[in-house]
């Protein structure tokens, strides 16, 4: 209970001290004009007008649909990758770095190849996802197999076991708290991927609205979508990765 009063008070305490910068800034000041900077007022009154309209749920909505799906597909490919990578001395020593390379770069630079292969729709979203965030969980998995004590593997090879049991009863088993580890950045770059693809592309999403905002010089929901995709990616960490993680760790006695 001590926990939530002191996040409930640490918060208002920002919201006060946004008011004050907005007022010091706009009105005794005047740094800016108070159409360009954003008030915490003007943000609420902006996110009751989309949710009552029905226009950030459906937003939130469509974009959760395509993260999840993306990142689905990242998992798939990005497992089969990370343990081609770990049990692969050639493609460790050659496409490890390559794909290090490659995740280095924002997904927004892969925004015009979506569009010029896939055209303005949901295929060209769902590439941008996949591609921002499979070779995050291909590292991601092979880190956490390459960090597996080398004594399970040997005990168990000792013990008889084959290649397959030694994966499914060894080493996955041991690489799980890294790999859960890993798949929390992943996710996060697969949330940051769909804001670029979505930003370009969409015409229905958390990006597509903050896009709108902007058009129409409206900063408050600009602000305000920008807190939405802030929330909405904590609570998706803190419930399902996270959550995961935790008990996990809890299991065994971590």
């Amino acid at each position: 209970m001590k926990k939530w009063l002191s996040s409930i008070l640490f918060a208002m305490l920002l919201l006060l001290a946004w008011q004050i910068i907005y007022t010091l800034g706009t009105g005794v000041l005047g740094w800016w004009k108070s159409y360009a900077m954003p008030s915490p007022l003007g943000v609420v009154e902006s996110l009751g007008k989309m949710l009552g309209n029905g226009t950030l749920w459906k937003a939130t909505a469509y974009s959760l649909r395509r993260v999840v799906l993306g990142f689905v597909i990242s998992l798939v490919v990005g497992t089969l990758l990370g343990i081609l990578i770990s049990s692969s001395d050639y493609f460790n020593r050659n496409l490890k770095p390559f794909l290090n390379g490659v995740q280095s770069l924002p997904s927004v630079c892969w925004v015009p190849f979506a569009i010029l292969w896939f055209g303005l729709g949901e295929a060209s979203i769902l590439f941008v996802i996949v591609i921002g965030s499979t070779f995050s969980v291909s590292l991601a998995i092979e880190n956490a197999i390459r960090t597996v004590p080398p004594i399970y593997i040997k005990a168990a090879q000792t013990m008889g076991a084959g290649k397959r049991q030694l994966y499914l009863s060894v080493i996955w088993p041991a690489a799980l708290p890294g790999v859960l580890a890993g798949l929390k950045q992943s996710w996060s770059f697969a949330w940051r991927a769909l804001m670029s693809g979505e930003v370009m592309s969409a015409y229905v999403g958390l990006g597509y609205t903050l896009m709108s905002g902007r058009d129409l010089a409206d900063i408050n929901q600009v602000t305000g979508v920008m807190l939405v995709i802030i929330l909405v990616g904590v609570l998706v960490d803190k419930a399902v990765f996270s959550n995961l993680e935790r008990r996990v760790l809890k299991k065994r006695g971590l």
